[in-house]
């Protein structure tokens, strides 16, 4: 994938299908390091599924044979000398806490780094396309902080619907302010 925001979308949509009510996603920016944090409450994975999810003949689809995302945000990150850990919690073996923490490390100054794409419209994207899934999107840029949390805008909104055009206006709008 060309751009990380690309790669987020990817795992947090794993996150959805794995029926998480919440999905974390957090950036963090430390001087040369990009940390990539996609956590969520899903159903989680075995410690055998998890061993596997990095290698990309590996899927749970039955659409194809491979399952690409992982392994490439994976490469992604060893490109620039970084690292990927997947750590999950099986919902079956873990009933009270369960769920994954993808996390990957870039080391931005690397010439293979790839850029961090639009990550305001990822989050759009997941908002319009998941409306009745929570995400804590934060993105820390030194000193500054980038936040939406959608279940303090469901505490506002009531019964609107987050995918609503005007809402995903607002979001769009908030989002981007934050960053300017």
């Amino acid at each position: 994938m060309k751009e990380l925001s690309l790669n987020i979308l990817d795992v947090a949509e794993n996150s959805v299908k794995a029926k998480a009510s919440l999905t974390e996603i957090r950036l963090t920016e430390d001087g040369e390091t990009l940390t990539l944090v996609i956590q969520d409450d899903g159903c989680g994975m075995t410690e055998e599924v998890v061993r596997s999810v990095t290698d990309p003949f590996y899927t749970t689809r039955t659409t194809r044979k491979v399952g690409l995302g992982l392994p490439l945000l994976k490469l992604a990150a060893e490109m620039t000398g970084g690292t990927m850990q997947v750590v999950s919690r099986a919902q079956a073996e873990h009933p009270a806490d369960h769920g994954t923490a993808v996390t990957a490390r870039f080391h931005t100054a690397h010439i293979d780094c790839p850029p961090l794409g639009d990550v305001v419209e990822t989050v759009l994207t997941l908002i319009q396309g998941h409306p009745d899934t929570d995400f804590l999107f934060c993105h820390t840029l030194g000193e500054r902080k980038v936040t939406l949390d959608t279940r303090e805008l469901r505490q506002v909104l009531e019964d609107v619907p987050l995918n609503s055009y005007e809402v995903l206006q607002w979001i769009e709008a908030f989002l981007r302010e934050q960053y300017q």
